[in-house]
Formats: structure tokens, sequence, C-alpha cells
């Protein structure tokens, strides 16, 4: 067992969660809308996600990863018509002046639950741990050195998260109706770009 497979985890959980995707700009969008802690709390769903594919590769299961990775054409097509829908009822959403209306958002556990299940329809994030794994020699080792990677890899993503909704989060105050009204339009945009993107590499249109 050694505790220090806890460093190189925890950096490689930071710089993977600071990868630019749909994830970043939906958490960021929930931060502006709803606050600091709901979209921290979506952050941490990304981390549990992403520590959970790290342990897929840190503890070499193959066979998992053959199966999700098999799987990758339906949770692809999955996740893109989900970001879809997300996009559109982005780009549609009234912004709140109050920015705290509660009656409009899913609980903090609805939250979290529903932006990990979306991270964990890309099984092709396995395949970018297994790969930046064995290029530092890691993974498939002693079970108690694949924890402390693993848990390493959640604490980064999660030190990422915080990083990421606390400069968000003090800047939302500072945002009129106007320019949050223009931030669901970008924002479901993007979201929209990325599921229609997901959905015609998952059909076979792109390669």
């Amino acid at each position: 067992m050694d505790p220090m497979f806890l460093t190189p985890g925890l950096v490689i959980g930071f710089t993977v969660a600071m990868g630019v995707g749909p994830m970043s700009v939906l958490t960021m969008r929930r931060t502006i809308s709803h606050g600091r802690l709901y979209g921290f709390i979506s952050g941490l769903g990304i981390a549990t996600a992403d520590a959970s594919y790290g342990a897929v590769a840190a503890f070499g299961l193959t066979a998992v990863t053959s199966v999700l990775v098999g799987a990758r054409t339906a949770l692809g097509l999955i996740g893109g018509v989900f970001l879809i829908w997300l996009g559109i009822r982005t780009i549609r959403a009234h912004p709140s002046p109050t920015a705290a209306a509660v009656d409009d958002r899913p609980s903090l556990a609805g939250a979290y639950l529903s932006i990990y299940g979306l991270t964990m329809t890309n099984p092709m994030t396995i395949l970018s741990f297994v790969a930046i794994f064995a290029g530092f020699g890691l993974g498939g080792g002693r079970p108690l050195d694949a924890v402390f990677l693993t848990l390493g890899v959640f604490l980064g993503s999660s030190l990422w998260w915080v990083a990421l909704t606390t400069v968000v989060g003090g800047l939302r105050s500072r945002l009129t109706p106007a320019v949050l009204a223009w931030v669901n339009r970008v924002s479901g945009a993007v979201l929209l770009g990325f599921g229609l993107l997901a959905v015609a590499i998952a059909s076979g249109l792109l390669h």
C-alpha cells in the first residue's frame, strides 16, 4: 500500500476535469442560475463519474472496459439526445432576476445524480484514464494502490469544480437579467452543438 499514489491521481483528476466540454458548460450555467452550492454539487457528480471510470482503469477491469466501450453507441445516443433537449430548454429559459428560483430547479440530489448519469454516458473517458495511467506506469497494480489512485482522481476533479464554481459564483451577482439571457442562449447553443455532435458520432455520420 503506497499513499503516494494519491498525488498522481489528484493531478490526473484535476487535469482531466479542466477539459472544456458540455459538463463544464452545464456546471457553469447551473452555478450562474442557481448559485455556487448548486454548481458545486453538480461538479461533485462529475467528479464521482470521473472517479468511477478512473477506478475501472486503476483496478485494470478490462472486462468492464470492454462492455462499456462496446455500448458506446447506445450511450452516446442517449447522452446526445439528452444534451439536445437540455440545450433547447436552456436557450428557451427565462432568467430570474434573483437567480433563486427554487421552484424551477431540481433538488441538490437531482443535480448530482443527473449530471453523474450524463457524464457516465461517455465511456470513452475510460480509455483516457487507461492511456494516462499507462503513460505514468499506473493502474492494474495492488488493490489498495488503486484505491488511493481512484481517491486522488476524485479529489483532484472535485478541487477543479471548487475553483470553477467559486470564480463563476463570484461573478454571478454582477450579471444583469439581459446578460443572463445571453448566457442561457450561448450555453444552450453550446450544449445543443455538443448533443448534435454526440448523436452524429454515435450514428456513424462522423468518425
